[in-house]
């Protein structure tokens, strides 16, 4: 009879032994004695108790696990609040302008964006209402703090989604480096068949004080899976043939699609932004990209494997942008437009910052060394072999034609 890793929960235990025992429940209570890996990766990261997001999640440059363009410098949101100005502009400057951050880390990006827009933008300011969705209690609380001195200046809540009601949503939702931390289900294909990739324990790792766990391959769990490849154009009859070796694996992302969903029955009117690393799914299920995308971070280092540092190390997966905007028509959500960050920024005005930074007749406000600071941390904003290579999509739902005309100026081509 297997044993009950609950026994050994402790406070006395390390997370990560806790975490593990938790796992090992799940897989042994289920009822084939195992677990997708969307299920694994979900405890993982989002367990209430000892999951990645909920205990551990360290983002920045010191001691910590992975930064985001946020980290880099204040550009990065002031650039991102001259396109929901415009926005707002866009939908006649609506006397109630909701800007919905979804995942906002350490609440940066919010305090940058509001700045800004506070000092030099009052009236856009005062339409302002300001909504955090964020499911990890450890971030919400440093968000809370952080943004503590712009409470009483403006509208600012954290909601959880069912404080949201159906359609109460005039502005623009938006996300960076969000989608890539869903957890997604691993596929395998064996002999020309779609089969799944499991998570699950041997007999004798259930009597370790210390669960190890291993995968296995067996018939999918959801025709989801084979649905998902069609949305994006993956021809299903193919991996029958010499396209795709045996054994190529990638992931797919059905909370993407369930997240999608519920934004768009909140959205009345305005926009989808989403920011984020990925490919178009073509490239992503491209047949020489035979073992996926899946990466995890510990310490600023990346690697494959993600069962170990388990509850200690991020684990993600790139973004299937095809999905989203395929997905995002069957949801009502039309795609205004995709680009690359670099060429979002630039157009934003990125560029006419660099030259600023750039001109010796300027008046030196700052130490050099600030400026040279600055200067690099906009060029890695706009790498293309780094975080200019991120995709930006935005989306609209219940504009005018009109409204829908109108250029946005991040989608421009800059000169």
């Amino acid at each position: 009879m297997p044993i009950n890793f609950s026994s050994f929960n402790s406070p006395h235990l390390d997370s990560n032994i806790q975490l593990c025992h938790t796992i090992a429940n799940r897989i042994i209570t289920s009822p084939q004695k195992r677990i997708t890996f969307a299920e694994y990766m979900d405890l993982v990261l989002y367990d209430p108790d000892h999951g990645y997001y909920t205990n551990a999640v360290k983002i920045g440059f010191k001691d910590s696990d992975f930064f985001t363009s946020v980290n880099l410098s204040h550009d990065f949101g002031e650039l991102l609040a001259q396109q929901f100005l415009q926005m707002w502009e866009i939908l006649d400057q609506p006397s109630i302008f909701h800007l919905v951050e979804m995942g906002a880390g350490q609440g940066i990006l919010a305090e940058q964006i509001l700045h800004y827009i506070q000092q030099n933008y009052p009236d856009f300011f005062q339409s302002l209402h300001y909504i955090i969705i964020e499911k990890s209690p450890r971030l919400q609380q440093q968000q809370k703090q952080r943004l503590q001195h712009l409470i009483d200046k403006l509208p600012l809540h954290w909601y959880q989604w069912s404080d949201i009601a159906y359609k109460a949503i005039i502005g623009c939702f938006f996300s960076n480096e969000l989608v890539d931390a869903f957890p997604v289900h691993q596929f395998i294909i064996k002999d020309g068949q779609l089969q799944e990739i499991y998570v699950t324990i041997t007999e004798e790792e259930e009597n370790n004080l210390i669960p190890q766990f291993q995968e296995e391959i067996a018939a999918v769990s959801t025709s989801k899976l084979g649905e998902y490849l069609e949305l994006v154009g993956i021809d299903v009859s193919q991996f029958d043939s010499n396209a795709y070796e045996n054994d190529y694996r990638s992931e797919i992302n059905l909370a993407a699609l369930q997240w999608l969903s519920i934004v768009a029955d909140c959205l009345k009117s305005g926009y989808v932004l989403t920011i984020d690393y990925g490919y178009p799914a073509h490239r992503y299920y491209h047949p020489r990209r035979s073992q996926g995308t899946l990466q995890c971070y510990y310490q600023h280092r990346h690697h494959h494997n993600p069962y170990i540092n388990i509850g200690k190390q991020d684990i993600t997966a790139h973004v299937d942008f095809t999905a989203l905007e395929n997905w995002g028509k069957n949801c009502g959500l039309d795609t205004i437009g995709y680009t690359q960050q670099g060429l979002f920024l630039m157009a934003l005005g990125l560029g006419e910052r660099l030259a600023y930074l750039s001109q010796t007749s300027q008046p030196i406000a700052q130490p050099i060394s600030q400026i040279l600071q600055r200067r690099q941390a906009l060029h890695q904003l706009i790498d293309p072999t780094g975080l200019g290579n991120f995709g930006v999509l935005i989306q609209s739902q219940g504009l005018t034609e009109t409204q829908r005309l109108q250029p946005l100026q991040g989608l421009k081509i800059p000169e």
